[in-house]
């Protein structure tokens, strides 16, 4: 089977580079992402520097939450990517890694996640392209042709499917994550290193069904996560018919354009005359 050439497309697959609202209102918004900074010098991260600083027997005032999330990422991703415990690991605790995997939730939910609506309605141009794929395989296995595309392999980045899976619904949790609510939020839904880990990958399996009763039934559709099956949002099964989750995501298919959803409001520069 031949493939055609290799395209770069930046602005379906780093859309929030080309978002002048995301860019405005949340990437260089100095307030954007307060909640992350709240939670730096409240009390469970004064309690994690307590901690290091006693372990490590340094003053407390030489060591600030930055510091601190650079050592647990030295631990961390020696574990992940190494399978090498870091002598790092041994200045926290499982409480302290609570602590500071809240704090990194934090950032990915304000800055790419549910924080603000830009964030995931910057991505439905992608999401938009996702269903022009199946929607013409499906129209060419109803016309008896062959699939053109029987698989489209898009490569992007955390940043992309963090705001994709926001717009589709997932990992919601009824309350916000806040720099105030932490311990409200041990069991939260929204847990980014779960959820976007390396390699992380969104697959759409799109199955035509032969022996389908009905034609609505002939084409059918299941999502996998990190190569695990992921339950539809709205329902929780497993497979359900594609034009279920059309009708589903009819808003945002037909009613999200990223162009204008990206589209920075601006002042009125006009002036009264005196």
């Amino acid at each position: 089977m031949e493939y055609g050439p290799l395209e770069i497309n930046d602005k379906l697959m780093r859309f929030f580079d080309h978002c002048e609202k995301f860019l405005t209102e949340v990437e260089g918004n100095a307030t954007a992402l307060h909640h992350v900074e709240a939670f730096k010098t409240g009390p469970e991260m004064q309690n994690v520097l307590n901690k290091v600083a006693a372990t490590l027997q340094v003053p407390v005032s030489s060591l600030n939450a930055d510091l601190i999330q650079v050592a647990f990422f030295a631990c961390s991703f020696d574990l992940a990517i190494r399978g090498v415990k870091s002598p790092w690991c041994d200045v926290f605790d499982i409480e302290d890694a609570k602590v500071l995997e809240y704090l990194n939730d934090l950032k990915q939910y304000w800055k790419r996640a549910y924080g603000y609506a830009i964030n995931s309605r910057s991505s439905c141009g992608l999401f938009q392209d996702i269903f022009r794929h199946m929607d013409k395989a499906v129209e060419q296995k109803q016309r008896s042709q062959p699939v053109s595309s029987p698989a489209i392999l898009q490569f992007g980045h955390a940043e992309t499917l963090l705001p994709l899976l926001s717009l589709m619904g997932y990992f919601k949790d009824k309350e916000p994550l806040t720099a105030h609510n932490y311990k409200e939020q041990l069991h939260r839904k929204f847990r980014s290193g779960r959820i976007v880990p390396y390699a992380s990958n969104l697959i759409f399996v799109l199955y035509h069904c032969e022996n389908a009763r009905t034609p609505r039934e002939e084409f059918q559709v299941q999502l996998l996560l990190n190569e695990k099956v992921l339950p539809l949002a709205r329902s929780q099964d497993t497979v359900c018919l594609y034009e279920d989750l059309k009708e589903h995501y009819k808003d945002i298919l037909q009613g999200c354009h990223a162009t204008e959803e990206c589209e920075s409001p601006r002042l009125n520069s006009t002036s009264d005359e005196l």
